[in-house]
């Protein structure tokens, strides 16, 4: 995103900005069933002065790339090791867990009911996603960009926009990611595990949205 607003919405600045689902959480601020809402009402609602909450995550945006490679071609390979493969492989053993979680404790109030699904879909989605990346459009940057890039581009700002909602979804059914009291081994390490996926997967999101692809936005413009 170009730049966090009062009038954006607390769902959209979760998926954008990494960390902002965390801060969230920590205000006990809704950004799944109420994500709708206007940071300024949120912030409100929760106690907080608008301009603070603000100002926490237009830090938390701005300290978003510190970790991440300037050059272009560095850049597209830690995306590919830091987080193609690292999501292929929590997504691997995250899936059965929460199948065992649901089956073990689908009694209990705070079973993330459904969860396995949604992990289930998304595992799907990005992987179709990132297969598209891989074969198409990362050759294409490595090759110097094209013309034609900002089509292969639109179409994953759209995809990047449905993994967002999967990730809503996630959120919503377990509850904020919250443990009831008590839990056993299997469910705390099933929400440490989502925890940083969730949180792997909007900063994966935010160094492709607001710095590779913008790259190649700008010389596709160029070009035209």
């Amino acid at each position: 995103m170009m730049g966090i607003g009062l009038d954006d919405t607390v769902a959209v600045i979760a998926a954008e900005v990494p960390g902002a689902a965390e801060l969230f959480r920590g205000h006990d601020i809704s950004f799944c069933c109420g994500g709708n809402v206007r940071l300024s009402e949120a912030a409100v609602k929760a106690g907080l002065a608008p301009s603070a909450l603000l100002a926490e995550l237009e830090a938390l945006a701005n300290s978003a790339r510190r970790d991440a490679p300037e050059e272009t071609l560095d850049l597209i390979e830690h995306i590919l090791d830091r987080y193609h493969q690292t999501h292929r492989a929590e997504l691997a053993w995250l899936i059965p867990l929460a199948q065992k979680v649901e089956r073990v404790h689908g009694d209990h109030p705070a079973a993330p009911i459904g969860l396995s699904q949604a992990l289930e879909r998304l595992r799907d989605e990005l992987e179709s996603h990132m297969m598209k990346e891989e074969q198409v459009l990362f050759p294409m940057m490595r090759r110097g960009g094209s013309p034609v890039i900002g089509h292969p581009i639109a179409q994953m700002r759209r995809e990047h926009e449905e993994e967002a909602e999967h990730l809503r979804t996630i959120e919503h059914v377990t509850h904020g990611l919250s443990l009831p009291p008590g839990a056993c081994g299997s469910w705390t390490a099933l929400y440490t595990g989502l925890r940083k996926f969730t949180d792997d997967l909007v900063m994966h999101m935010h160094l492709e949205n607001s710095v590779l692809f913008a790259r190649f936005e700008t010389q596709s413009q160029a070009v035209v």
